[in-house]
């Protein structure tokens, strides 16, 4: 029987644009993400470096685009967030201990905030019984790490928790401690589906 329930944030809950950000920096004269740049990125996810150190490695391969330009093609990632998923999480509250798990920075998350507005944001936040960004526990998925201080911390069993994913990766990482899973399949499944699925 499932009593505590790991979410994912983004494709989960908030909507995600990858191809906007791709769009965003190509325009800007971005064609390839390097591996400094992913390397920059998995710092940043982690809180090793800040938005600054991070932008400026970008402003290495985009000599003439400025620092706000970069921003702006960072973030054009963030979309939407539909209010039933957000109608979905009080359905959810009385029933399971629930948790948010984000590999996320700082600029997304401020992106996310002024998106869907504080009050919206508070409130969305206000249902989980405690909320893991990357970049403030310095740990991120798929390392067994994350799931192993979720479940400390929270004296959570495996076989009696669930964690929803979209990426394989990630869900194949929680599996290996024993949790069970649901992957998203994004444009396919949505998050308030999760009873139909059973396996809740």
């Amino acid at each position: 029987m499932i009593e505590a329930i790991i979410f994912d944030l983004g494709d989960v809950f908030l909507n995600l644009n990858h191809q906007a950000s791709v769009d965003a920096f190509k325009k800007l004269g971005l064609n390839a993400w390097t591996d400094d740049l992913k390397a920059a990125a998995i710092l940043f996810e982690t809180g090793k470096i800040d938005e600054l150190q991070f932008m400026e490695t970008i402003q290495k391969h985009l000599p003439n685009a400025n620092l706000v330009e970069i921003r702006e093609a960072w973030n054009a990632i963030i979309g939407d967030f539909p209010l039933e998923r957000l109608e979905f999480l009080e359905k959810l509250q009385n029933k399971y201990d629930i948790f948010l798990l984000s590999n996320t920075n700082p600029t997304h998350i401020d992106k996310f905030e002024h998106r869907v507005g504080l009050t919206f944001a508070r409130e969305f936040y206000a249902h989980f019984n405690k909320i893991y960004f990357s970049y403030e526990i310095k740990e991120r998925k798929p390392d067994a790490a994350v799931f192993n201080l979720i479940l400390k911390q929270n004296n959570l069993s495996p076989k009696k928790t669930l964690f929803v994913d979209d990426t394989l990766e990630h869900i194949e990482a929680a599996k290996a401690l024993g949790i069970n899973t649901w992957q998203i399949l994004v444009g396919q499944d949505d998050v308030t589906n999760l009873f139909d699925k059973k396996i809740v």
